[in-house]
């Protein structure tokens, strides 16, 4: 692993708890195994504490200060940290990735949430709850626009993703300026963009979605997803069989040149298809 890297404190409060606590780590002398043993998590998951990518849990705020002898400090202060604009269980997988180096996403049925647009958006959290109110569907709407917002960066972090030709098929409200949207962010060299077609068969990722983040300062992770949970995974054997699920998935999808002229198409197709009386 790494060794540790200086952090700038003032970037976030996240920043100065991972800072904190990799100084106490070291002023306790222990490595992040052995720090992660009493808290049993890995390694790894300590250095993506410290590095900002995780949120530390009130749970092991507790164990932290009591293995590092901090009196109440890591709990006394997580909860400031850990604060959130997103669900639960997809929190910690948008905070990781708004610091990633680069983020690699298969997707069998959505635009991805950094590719979409408003209407889009909009149309997909109101399927998912037709009861919330205007107020709650615009704050979700506003929080994954946010997330977009990081594609603002001319070159990082690099997106790669592929989309199952499902996802270009389905007639979600939006989806054709959604298609527009990401074929101009292809078209500026900003995105990959590759299509898995229904010709393709069977394929390594049937059973669902797959992203996979890596970082300057940590060890990668990989966010695996359902319906209302999510589940960031750092364990090395699983991430490096999750990015070789993903190689075979973009093994076997369109060139990203075939594959852009495929989604300008059907968005084409749709356009004329609004047209009609």
């Amino acid at each position: 692993m790494p060794g540790p890297k200086d952090l700038d404190p003032s970037t976030s409060p996240r920043a100065l708890l991972g800072a904190e606590l990799r100084h106490a780590r070291m002023k306790a002398g222990l490595t992040q195994d052995e720090l992660g043993r009493p808290l049993f998590v890995s390694g790894s998951y300590i250095g993506q504490m410290e590095a900002g990518t995780r949120r530390i849990l009130r749970e092991h705020a507790v164990q932290l200060d009591e293995v590092l002898d901090t009196d109440d400090f890591f709990a006394r202060n997580c909860e400031v940290s850990g604060k959130s604009r997103y669900p639960d269980h997809f929190a910690e997988a948008a905070e990781a990735e708004a610091m990633a180096e680069t983020i690699r996403v298969y997707e069998p049925l959505l635009i991805p949430g950094l590719l979409q647009t408003e209407a889009y958006a909009r149309a997909v959290f109101r399927a998912y709850d037709p009861t919330a109110t205007e107020e709650a569907i615009n704050d979700l709407v506003e929080a994954r626009l946010d997330r977009a917002r990081l594609l603002a960066d001319p070159t990082k972090p690099l997106l790669w993703t592929v989309l199952d030709e499902a996802v270009l098929r389905r007639k979600v409200e939006g989806t054709k300026a959604a298609l527009r949207h990401v074929a101009d962010l292809a078209r500026r060299r900003r995105i990959i963009v590759q299509v898995l077609t229904f010709d393709a068969g069977a394929h390594a990722s049937l059973e669902g979605p797959i992203k996979l983040m890596t970082f300057p300062d940590a060890p990668p992770l990989a966010y695996l997803q359902g319906l209302g949970s999510g589940q960031l995974e750092d364990d090395p054997a699983t991430v490096t069989r999750h990015a070789l699920t993903y190689d075979l998935v973009r093994a076997s999808a369109l060139s990203p040149e075939t594959s852009l002229a495929l989604i300008e198409s059907v968005a084409e197709d749709d356009a004329h298809g609004d047209q009609q009386p």
